[in-house]
């Protein structure tokens, strides 16, 4: 049996008032640091043989705290970049669609108006991502990959066959657990938190 944790990466200050971040390099806000501070010991608890992170700063310095705890170096993957938002980096979904709003129509629904990703693209490319990642590694054990929001629900919802609206979005420095047996993989947990 295989264990995948998808850890999304602690707060910044975009996320905290609804900016859309993509592939900008946002950091850590104080309170994120505090996040990936608290959490790395529970992920450290699970002992995973491998940690992967997303090459984006807030991602690598949530994957800081907890490579630390585990004593494992986090090995970077852009492919689990969240999805690539273009021209409507920083702005929120209010500015969005009102500055754009058939391409957010657009956007919003899945699609890659502009310059974006589409989230079939970011499904594709998390996935086989993870596939890799877990494939990497012995037949046992617990393999940790911190990524984000977005990009972690399309991976979760592909992985276990269900609607991409079938599960709501995860907190800062929230996780979900995964586990692969019988040639499927199964969703244990979603949005576990610390505390």
């Amino acid at each position: 049996m295989r264990r995948l944790v998808l850890l999304r990466h602690g707060l910044t200050d975009w996320n905290a008032v609804g900016r859309y971040q993509g592939h900008a390099d946002v950091t850590l806000s104080e309170t994120g640091v505090a996040q990936a501070q608290a959490v790395a010991p529970a992920i450290a608890a699970m002992r995973p043989v491998a940690l992967w992170t997303s090459d984006l700063a807030r991602a690598a310095a949530t994957a800081a705290h907890v490579a630390e705890a585990c004593g494992l170096p986090a090995l970077a993957d852009p492919r689990l970049r969240e999805r690539r938002v273009g021209i409507f980096s920083g702005m929120t979904a209010d500015e969005i669609r009102t500055a754009h709003p058939v391409e957010a129509e657009d956007f919003f629904s899945g699609g890659a108006p502009l310059d974006t990703e589409s989230e079939q693209e970011v499904e594709a490319r998390m996935v086989a991502a993870l596939r890799d990642l877990a494939q990497s590694n012995s037949t046992h054990g617990t393999v940790v990959a911190i990524s984000h929001g977005w990009a972690i629900r399309m991976a979760v919802t592909s992985l276990v066959g269900a609607s991409p609206t079938a599960l709501h979005g995860l907190d800062n420095c929230g996780w979900a657990e995964l586990v692969h047996q019988g040639g499927s993989w199964s969703l244990l947990a979603w949005n576990r938190v610390v505390g």
